[in-house]
């Protein structure tokens, strides 16, 4: 993603074919896209909200997992 070395070059170091490379070039600045614009709509979001849906998110996964590891008893 730097340019410093060619598609080629990282293609025979990885011993894969170049179209790859380009794939996952465009896949990983797709990516990086969405990665920043989720942050900064998080960081604009209410702190005290997201703790709540997060300890509500670890309070559902904790009854799941009671209730699985009473079938698997």
């Amino acid at each position: 993603m730097r340019g410093d070395k060619t598609i080629q070059e990282i293609a025979a170091r990885h011993k894969v074919h170049p179209n790859q490379v380009s794939a996952w070039k465009q896949r990983g600045v797709e990516g990086l896209r969405e990665v920043f614009s989720k942050g900064a709509e998080r960081s604009r979001g209410d702190p005290e909200a997201e703790v709540r849906d997060l300890h509500a998110k670890v309070g559902e996964l904790t009854v799941e997992r009671d209730f699985l590891a009473k079938g698997l008893k």
